[in-house]
């Protein structure tokens, strides 16, 4: 792990495909930037933890870059982290800092009536922000209680007016309750971060997230693999798991974020070249307008 990037290990892979004539573009949405200048960046109050001294560095973002370099990814989409709380000064920097490579996503607090206001000025002052995150699952409570909630209500209808994908990092037992706020907004795209943390749930439970999967906009991320298995750095152990999940989302719909290109080669052996392109980059690209 390279200082001020919070990322799995891997080794490194080309972006250039050789099995077709097609080049294509690799793009990684799950990077986390921290930064040990602290006084800049400071940590936000609310925050839920508080980052690893040797996750920061006084230049993440040029570690973050080097990274990038190393595995052959042509473009990021960079997580604001949740230490920052909606203080989202460190990824408008870094994004301002390489606007031709990265994008970025927002992080508001639900039960702050302030919050849709604040999400709205964010993406007028910083455009390549395109995604809002949500975060619940069991053991992390604090940002809400239910996605019935008014609050998150807000916060997605928010979303959706300003075109930005929903990004949600939820546990399995939040599937019967995300199920609601995609159908009132069935246009805005929704990105489920690390496969819904399946450890995170039970089995019934799971069957709720791949229910998900009925709807058109919403899109699996396969990331964070070392939540469920120790082999990196393809944890190919869990390929019996993710291969019912790519079935269910269908490299169509199907995302990758964090540690190496490969990991989608790997789990998604069984389909074409073309299919596991998509995963790696072109789904992607063409949810960001990314050209």
């Amino acid at each position: 792990m390279l200082e001020g990037v919070r990322d799995a290990k891997g080794l490194v892979t080309s972006s250039l495909w050789k099995g077709n004539s097609a080049l294509y573009m690799i793009i990684e949405w799950n990077a986390h930037l921290f930064s040990a200048d602290t006084a800049r960046y400071p940590f936000h109050p609310r925050a839920t933890y508080h980052p690893q001294p040797d996750w920061c560095s006084m230049d993440p973002l040029a570690d973050y870059l080097a990274t990038l370099d190393a595995r052959g990814v042509d473009r990021a989409v960079l997580v604001h982290p949740e230490p920052y709380g909606d203080d989202h000064r460190l990824v408008v920097d870094s994004l301002r800092r390489a606007p031709d490579r990265l994008l970025g996503t927002a992080l508001f607090y639900p039960d702050d009536s302030d919050a849709p206001a604040k999400l709205r000025d964010l993406v007028a002052q910083t455009p390549a922000i395109r995604a809002l995150r949500f975060h619940a699952h069991r053991g992390k409570e604090q940002y809400l209680g239910s996605f019935d909630d008014p609050g998150v209500v807000a916060l997605w209808r928010t979303a959706a007016a300003l075109g930005l994908i929903v990004e949600l990092h939820i546990g399995p037992n939040y599937a019967e309750q995300v199920a609601k706020r995609i159908m009132d907004f069935p246009a805005t795209p929704v990105i489920i971060d690390h496969l819904a943390e399946p450890h995170l749930g039970t089995a019934v439970e799971y069957a709720q997230v791949l229910e998900l999967a009925r709807f058109d906009r919403v899109y699996m991320k396969l990331s964070e693999l070392n939540h469920i298995a120790q082999d990196a750095p393809l944890y190919a152990s869990v390929k019996p798991f993710t291969r019912r999940v790519v079935a269910a989302f269908t490299p169509a719909r199907m995302v990758w974020g964090g540690g190496v290109p490969a990991i989608v080669d790997e789990h998604l052996a069984e389909y074409s070249v073309a299919e596991r392109n998509r995963v790696k980059g072109d789904n992607l690209a063409a949810l960001l307008r990314w050209a």
